[in-house]
């Protein structure tokens, strides 16, 4: 079998599992190709690996059967934009944080190495937002798993964000700025700002404003099926655009649409794994912290 692993920099208590995993895909003869940042903090921080395979770019991606994400979901989010229209199968480990997209905790990574090579998991399909515009975004990566967003640049003014469904206009949002969230997302930036949960399986998307001037503009939900075309009015003539980790600063020429992907992103999950197990967990729903 063969496997690439993306990470980020973890905290010293998740070294031995770590350790114990490399130990455990050496026994087993397990093939493995690091990404280039991640086998350099593996290399400073002087943990063994058995690998000489590394990426540098996604498009040496090696034909593996999975790639394991090491870190939160920020990281499974990258880990995603390396495997793209690939679609190869991926699995978050969680050294990180808050944890809904990467569940595994790295006490349960010898169980998930266990699971991978007898097949005992489910393949969790998942909606991608694609974004296409009159220049480059995202240096050909304009897909993401969690959501597009638009925001102001400044701190002293806010933009407007004229809004299409279909060409059929929506709206014209005075805002900080706008999100457009794919159910995945839809614990993320879009419920800070008062956006709906969604089921992942969900087909639709959620138009979230962030700070809106008019207190009567909510969240709306609307089908996956829909186009939606955007255009950004600003005082600085300028503005932040962001998908998924990725951002950069455009000016108001800058034409954006946006609409469902046509490839999914393909996320391995245990049998034991719940999103609405993690929705109670991560959002401590059911508890009543006066007892």
């Amino acid at each position: 079998m063969k496997i690439a692993i993306h990470g980020r920099n973890f905290n010293e208590s998740a070294r031995p599992f770590i350790e114990n995993m490399f130990n455990e895909l050496h026994s087993r003869k397990i093939e493995v190709q690091l990404s280039r940042p991640f086998r350099t903090f593996l290399d400073q921080t002087g943990i063994s690996h058995f690998s000489d395979l590394v990426y540098e770019v996604p498009e040496e991606l090696f034909d593996a059967r999975l790639v394991v994400s090491m870190g939160g979901d920020g990281t499974l989010l990258e880990t995603v934009s390396h495997v793209g229209r690939r679609q190869i199968p991926v699995i978050g480990i969680n050294v990180g944080r808050l944890g809904f997209l990467a569940t595994v905790s790295p006490d349960r990574i010898a169980d998930m190495i266990a699971a991978l090579e007898t097949s005992q998991f489910r393949i969790d399909e998942r909606t991608l937002v694609s974004i296409e515009s009159n220049i480059d975004l995202f240096e050909g990566l304009n897909f993401g798993l969690n959501d597009f967003t638009i925001t102001k640049t400044d701190t002293s003014s806010m933009i407007t964000v004229h809004t299409y469904l279909n060409q059929e206009f929506l709206n014209s949002y005075w805002a900080d700025g706008l999100i457009i969230s794919t159910p995945t997302g839809s614990t993320g930036y879009s419920l800070s700002c008062g956006g709906p949960v969604l089921v992942p399986h969900s087909q639709n998307f959620i138009i979230t404003p962030i700070s809106p001037h008019n207190l009567n503009v909510r969240p709306l939900v609307l089908e996956d099926t829909a186009v939606i075309r955007l255009e950004v009015k600003s005082r600085s003539n300028n503005f932040l655009v962001s998908l998924d980790a990725r951002s950069r600063v455009v000016d108001e020429n800058t034409q954006l649409t946006v609409r469902k992907a046509d490839f999914t992103a393909r996320l391995i999950k245990m049998k034991d794994d719940s999103f609405l197990n993690t929705l109670r967990s991560k959002l401590s729903w059911g508890l009543d912290m006066r007892n």
